[in-house]
C-alpha cells in the first residue's frame, strides 16, 4: 500500500483529521493556532519513510516552512491583542494574517516549498497535502478575510499555476501547479460563499484523488514513464477523460464548479477577473493534453519487464469515478443556488 497502516501511522492519521476539527470549530485565535500546530505535528511522521531519503528531505522542508508561518500567524494574532483590545478590521493585521495562512496552504506568492515537498511525497500523501491540508487555512482565512488582498491573491494564484506548470516534466510537480491554480478558483468561491466552497472543493478532491489513484496503481511519476505505457486503450482513454474533468472542459464535471464561479463573477462584474481565469484554465487545458498526447498516440513496443497487473476491483473503480467524471454536468440539473 501507499501508506503502511501500521497503529503509529493510524494514530498521526487520526489526529491529522481532528486537528483540522479542532481549528475549525475553535473559538478564538490561539485554539485555531493549537490546531494547527497539532496538523503541522501529525502530518510529519506520515511523510516519512526511513527508505527514502527525499521523504525526510522532504519532511524536514515542510516543518521548517509551516513552522515559519506558524510564528508569522501567532506574532500577527498577538500583536493585534495587544495593539487593539476588540478585533476590529485593519488592513494591515488582516494582510498579515493572511498571508501567513496562505503561506499554510502553499499559495502563490508564497508557493516556492509547495512542489519541492510534493516531488519527494508517496501519491497518498501528495493527495493528503492537495485536499485535507488546504481546509484549516482556508476556513481560518474566510473568518478574516480582506477583499482587495485576496482578490489580488487569487488572480497571481491562477497565473502562476497555469504557467509554472507548462516546463513540468514531473506529474507531482505538475499537479501541484495545478493545486495552486486550483487555489485561485477556490478563494473566489470562498469570497461567494462558504457552501460553493464546499462544493468546489469536493469536486476537486474526487478528481485529485482518482487522479493519485490511477497514478499509484500505474506506478507512475514522470510524463515520460507514459511513453512505455502500454495499457489497453480504455485505461489510457480513463486518464484523458479525468485530466479534461481536473482542467475544467466543459462537457465534465471539472467544469460545473467553475461555471457556477465564473457565472458569479459576472453577474458582479468582475470581467477582468474571470476573462483571466478562464485563458489560465486553457493553459492548464494544454499541458494536461500534452501530457495525454504522448500517452495516447506514441504506440512503443511492449517491454518484456514492464508488468503490471491491475487488480478487476482496481479497474471498477476506474470505471465509475471515469463514469462520473463524464456525466456529471448532469448532476447540475438538479443544484439549485
Amino acid at each position: 500500500m501507499m501508506i503502511n497502516f501500521n497503529s503509529n501511522k493510524m494514530f498521526f492519521f487520526f489526529i491529522l483529521l481532528f486537528s483540522t476539527m479542532i481549528s475549525i470549530s475553535s473559538n478564538s485565535w490561539i485554539g485555531c493556532w493549537i490546531g494547527l500546530e497539532i496538523n503541522l505535528l501529525s502530518f510529519i511522521p506520515l511523510i516519512t519513510n526511513s527508505n527514502n531519503l527525499l521523504t525526510s528531505e522532504a519532511s524536514l522542508k515542510y516543518f521548517l516552512t509551516q513552522s515559519i508561518a506558524s510564528i508569522n500567524f501567532l506574532f500577527s494574532i498577538l500583536l493585534k491583542m495587544i495593539l487593539m483590545k476588540n478585533f476590529e478590521m485593519n488592513h494591515l493585521f488582516s494582510i498579515m494574517i493572511n498571508s501567513s495562512l496562505l503561506m499554510k496552504m502553499g499559495s502563490a506568492p508564497f508557493h516556492f516549498w509547495f512542489p519541492n515537498i510534493i516531488e519527494g511525497l508517496s501519491w497518498l500523501n501528495c493527495f493528503i497535502l492537495m485536499t485535507w491540508q488546504k481546509i484549516t487555512p482556508m476556513i481560518l482565512m474566510s473568518y478574516y478575510l480582506n477583499k482587495n488582498f485576496l482578490i489580488l491573491i487569487m488572480m497571481i494564484n491562477t497565473i502562476i499555476g497555469a504557467i509554472g506548470g507548462i516546463n513540468q516534466t514531473s506529474l507531482r510537480k505538475l499537479l501541484s501547479f495545478s493545486s495552486i491554480n486550483n487555489l485561485g478558483w477556490m478563494m473566489s468561491s470562498i469570497l461567494i460563499s462558504e457552501s460553493l466552497w464546499m462544493l468546489y472543493f469536493l469536486m476537486y478532491s474526487f478528481l485529485i484523488s482518482i487522479m493519485c489513484f490511477l497514478f499509484y496503481i500505474f506506478n507512475i511519476y514522470f510524463i515520460n514513464q507514459l511513453f512505455i505505457f502500454n495499457m489497453n486503450f480504455l485505461l489510457k482513454f480513463f486518464i484523458l477523460i479525468n485530466f479534461l474533468s481536473l482542467g475544467g472542459l466543459p462537457p465534465f464535471l471539472g467544469f460545473f464548479p467553475k461555471w457556477i464561479i465564473i457565472n458569479f463573477l459576472m453577474m458582479n462584474n468582475f470581467i477582468f477577473i474571470s476573462f483571466i481565469f478562464i485563458m489560465m484554465s486553457l493553459i492548464t487545458l494544454f499541458f494536461y493534453i500534452r501530457i495525454i498526447y504522448s500517452c495516447i498516440m506514441f504506440n512503443y513496443l511492449k517491454l518484456k519487464w514492464l508488468k503490471i497487473n491491475i487488480k478487476n476491483k482496481y479497474l471498477l473503480f476506474i470505471l465509475m469515478t471515469s463514469m462520473i467524471s463524464m456525466m456529471g454536468m448532469i448532476l447540475s440539473t438538479f443544484y439549485f443556488i
